[in-house]
């Protein structure tokens, strides 16, 4: 079976991967790499991610796909995990045991000093308040919202989802972005006693001390780029999928280096998958499948700016970093002591390493700021929620220019849609519609492979 995968992002990779050994496959990047958002780059002599920079543990995709492509002795845990979010201009303790901002430890909520009085008592009459109706697939905001009150909205709930989607927890479809509180919709009337019940649930698999996150020694960019070597796949980078069209065997790609300066040329193929953001995968399906290109209108893109900033001869607060809600009016909306985080990169140098995330859906105004303003106003927000007067002696700024994909209300039904108008011998995979984690991502390519794998099985009976 010969199979093209466009787009060489983890998601593609992890399906290339899944493939090996039962098809002949290609691997067609637009860019000067593999790894997508998975990129890691010499910063000032140090090996730093210019994206993701971790991934889950609870689910064990990446691990497990680390440890067939030979890392699993590079897997890293953080040093600390403990976190913060800057409220009213100072830093607070996240509270313990949330479940994605969902407050499940009323005492360490309240030592917190996260929530007013007035929003501990707002959050507490969840467990007397009537069931509350909603629509099928309600925003985050809105479900949390009605039932523990807009200040665990604000403070907790929308800093986590921005820091993971860049995107609002008022506008998020819940049942794409937090399926863990999905079950409590039906099964609870209460959310904060639902929020509990999940979690302890799932505590006897994730008893206390076992890391959250993990990461690869040498970066994200080495576990894409092992992925890829693993794979066996044949893949050609700089090189842009302008077409693709049916046959009566298959599937004709039509391809061009970069700058068209090679001309086109084409590769037959049985099956074809579509690993690149929604808009690039829809423009290529709507010619050919306009019934699954359709529903893919309806997923917008938020950009973000990842500033790194080096400092030396300094402490920061402990913790592994801090997260703003939208409310304190910053351009920082998460910033991650990397240095503290991941303890091996500056390791003997006396070298402190932070990274500030800037962008959120719908309001991107200050990523149109040059680098070098948007590095100094990064770096003085920094200095006045942690405390820093020295200045950072070298920055970076990395762009990712509709970078993340926002779940609005009806995401999964949309995509399910999107499937099932898929000719046979397409797929679709990657954070663009089951989820933006490393894992999830991982999950939606090898899924993406064994659809293929099956398509292909469906026609030779068929013949």
């Amino acid at each position: 079976m010969r199979v093209v995968v466009v787009g060489a992002g983890i998601a593609g990779l992890s399906a290339a991967h899944a493939l090996r050994g039962r098809a002949e496959v290609t691997v067609v990047e637009s860019g000067d790499r593999v790894g997508g958002k998975l990129r890691t780059t010499a910063f000032e002599g140090l090996d730093i991610d210019e994206g993701a920079e971790s991934f889950l543990v609870r689910v064990p995709e990446a691990v497990r796909l680390a440890r067939h492509v030979g890392l699993g002795h590079d897997i890293i845990h953080p040093a600390t995990a403990a976190a913060s979010l800057l409220i009213s201009g100072r830093l607070r303790p996240l509270p313990p045991r949330t479940l994605l901002g969902v407050p499940t430890d009323a005492v360490g909520l309240i030592r917190s000093r996260v929530l007013s009085p007035a929003g501990l008592i707002r959050a507490a009459a969840d467990l007397v308040l009537p069931r509350t109706t909603l629509p099928d697939d309600p925003t985050v905001g809105g479900y949390v919202g009605a039932r523990v009150g807009r200040q665990v909205v604000e403070r907790l709930v929308d800093p986590l989802l921005g820091g993971v989607y860049a995107g609002r927890a008022d506008a998020l479809s819940l049942r794409a972005t937090v399926p863990q509180l999905t079950p409590i919709l039906s099964e609870n009337r209460s959310l904060l006693i639902g929020a509990y019940r999940v979690r302890a649930r799932t505590a006897p698999a994730d008893p206390a001390g076992t890391p959250v996150f993990a990461s690869v020694r040498g970066g994200l960019g080495r576990f894409a780029a092992q992925v890829a070597d693993a794979s066996e796949a044949k893949v050609l980078l700089r090189t842009t999928v302008h077409a693709v069209d049916r046959t009566s065997r298959g599937w004709r790609v039509t391809i061009a280096g970069a700058g068209g300066e090679l001309g086109e040329s084409m590769i037959e193929a049985d099956a074809v998958i579509f690993a690149v953001p929604v808009p690039v995968a829809r423009a290529l399906l709507t010619p050919v499948a306009p019934h699954a290109a359709a529903p893919l209108a309806a997923v917008p893109y938020a950009s973000v700016a990842l500033t790194t900033l080096l400092y030396r001869g300094v402490r920061l607060p402990a913790g592994s970093g801090y997260l703003v809600p939208p409310g304190e009016g910053a351009i920082v909306k998460a910033a991650t002591f990397l240095s503290a985080k991941w303890p091996h990169l500056p390791a003997g140098t006396g070298l402190t390493v932070v990274r500030a995330s800037v962008g959120r859906a719908g309001d991107e105004r200050d990523l149109e700021r040059s680098d070098v303003e948007l590095a100094g106003v990064v770096a003085a927000e920094l200095a006045a929620a942690t405390g820093l007067t020295a200045r950072p002696v070298a920055s970076r700024v990395s762009r990712w220019d509709g970078g993340l994909p926002q779940y609005l209300p009806g995401h999964l039904d949309r995509t399910a849609t999107a499937r099932r108008g898929l000719p046979a011998g397409l797929a679709l995979a990657g954070a663009g519609y089951d989820g933006v984690g490393i894992p999830a991502c991982i999950r939606s390519g090898e899924a993406a492979a064994e659809t293929v794998l099956r398509s292909d099985d469906t026609v030779r009976v068929g013949r």
